[in-house]
């Protein structure tokens, strides 16, 4: 007879598709910038929307989504 032991330990979680884990990260990205864009935000706003234009067009670069070039923040 052998004696198995319960592992309380979870199993480890799936691995994301890449193409999924790229656009959770430019979601997150617009996220955080979404204040960049009302009518008092004390920023650039067309520097921001420009900013926010090119993560939204992230999943169209030709290396998406292993090799992505993201934009820097203005």
């Amino acid at each position: 007879d052998t004696v198995t032991e319960e592992d309380d330990t979870p199993p480890e979680p799936e691995p994301l598709d890449p193409d999924v884990q790229a656009r959770l990260e430019r979601d997150a990205l617009l996220a955080e910038s979404d204040w960049t864009q009302v009518a008092d935000a004390p920023v650039d706003k067309a520097a921001w929307a420009a900013y926010r234009s090119l993560l939204r067009d992230v999943p169209q670069q030709s290396g998406f989504p292993a090799d992505i070039t993201w934009p820097t923040k203005p």
